[in-house]
């Protein structure tokens, strides 16, 4: 699944099976059974069940609500995931676009990874 800029510009891919790469398909982490990890397989945080977003210490760093509200760990909105895949901060431009992607792994790309 490919991730764009919000020129359409490929800023990268996630694989079905949770690979991230960028642009170049170099490998820059994984998400697998709710962790995330580095290119070098360390864990760097968690995506819980219920759209929590964890760092590697538990400590809760964002939410992902149900209806595509990005949270910081503040409960502040930083953006948007739209059920067409439209990623948008919280100005509601867009940003870039992660179309097919589960909503959570699209927030975990693109505010936690930078992906645009």
């Amino acid at each position: 699944m490919e991730i764009q800029n919000s020129s359409y510009s490929t800023t990268g891919y996630i694989k079905a099976d949770g690979t991230i790469q960028n642009s170049s398909y170099s490998t820059v982490g994984y998400i697998k059974d709710g962790t995330i990890q580095n290119s070098s397989y360390t864990t760097i945080g968690y995506i819980e069940s219920d759209g929590t977003i964890k760092n590697s210490s538990y400590s809760a760093i964002g939410y992902v609500r149900d209806d595509g509200t990005v949270q910081n760990s503040s409960y502040s909105t930083i953006g948007y995931i739209k059920d067409d895949g439209t990623v948008q901060n919280s100005s509601y431009s867009t940003i870039g676009y992660a179309k097919g992607v589960p909503k959570e792994w699209a927030a975990v790309v693109f505010f936690f990874f930078d992906f645009f």
